[in-house]
């Protein structure tokens, strides 16, 4: 108790009204929670550490914790987050965005921060669904599942956060839920200590939008199903039959220098060659 007591007046701000503002059995928390435990496993100095976020439920996470943070517009995050990389790469920054935040209207700012590997953690909050701008269907939103912009079900598939991500050339790529903490916690810290691009996809529950369209009767029974549904990537690909089931663990871990590191040898280069030629 005396732990959690120091986490939360070292690494939270003290003027925000507690309890969180995110709604009865949201998941949200969870991964904030996840996010203070990181930084302070890996002895970050909060004021190196910055926190982008986006609009959306996820976006509130910025307001809450005792670091630098911006709060950007609308699938922005990760533009702000990669200058600010680029302006001062001593800094540990990290995307905090939802799944429409990050694969919707940012889609494409996400696939262009993977392929140039910038060194930013990205964390996904995903919740299949548009949870404070009004439960519109995303691009995680399940095929057949009910939103307020698909109420006879979604006709289109939905981005898989885990492959495409490693399609466009991420150093790291992970995937938790807010049910297996411990695990998440571990994927979080990881992606923090390592170079170049990193996402974490978190699954989280969003009963108020999501669950209460399609089938859950309660938070509880989501957290069930997270339990039921989703398991260590090692397990998932003994099944024979996978039908209903998603992996979770480290998916891409590869050690390669992220695009301020290059940047810098660059420039470096360029200042020896003209020091050089004088």
């Amino acid at each position: 108790m005396a732990e959690i007591t120091q986490l939360i007046h070292k690494y939270l701000r003290h003027n925000k009204k507690f309890p969180l503002v995110f709604c009865p059995g949201c998941g949200h928390g969870i991964v904030l929670g996840s996010l203070v435990r990181s930084v302070h496993a890996l002895g970050l100095n909060k004021d190196d550490v910055v926190i982008v976020a986006g609009i959306g439920c996820s976006g509130r996470i910025a307001a809450y914790v005792d670091f630098n943070t911006v709060h950007t517009t609308h699938g922005r995050a990760l533009t702000v987050a990669t200058g600010i990389k680029m302006a001062n790469p001593k800094l540990t920054v990290i995307a905090v965005m939802g799944d429409g935040d990050a694969f919707s209207i940012g889609g494409n700012h996400l696939i262009h921060a993977a392929r140039r590997n910038i060194g930013v953690t990205a964390l996904v909050l995903n919740n299949f669904i548009y949870g404070m701008t009004g439960g519109q269907c995303s691009s995680t939103t399940p095929e057949g599942a009910y939103s307020h912009t698909s109420p006879m079900g979604q006709l289109e598939s939905a981005f898989d956060i885990v492959e495409l991500t490693k399609a466009a050339g991420a150093a790291g790529v992970s995937r938790g839920t807010v049910y297996h903490v411990k695990e998440l916690d571990a994927l979080v810290a990881d992606a923090l200590s390592r170079p170049g691009f990193n996402l974490v996809e978190a699954l989280t529950p969003c009963f108020t939008q999501y669950g209460r369209g399609n089938g859950f009767k309660s938070a509880v029974e989501m957290f069930r199903w997270l339990k039921d549904s989703c398991l260590p990537i090692e397990r998932f690909e003994k099944l024979e039959d996978r039908t209903g089931k998603i992996p979770l663990g480290s998916f891409v871990r590869r050690d390669i220098p992220g695009l301020e590191t290059r940047y810098a040898a660059m420039c470096e280069g360029v200042r020896r060659k003209k020091g050089g030629a004088a």
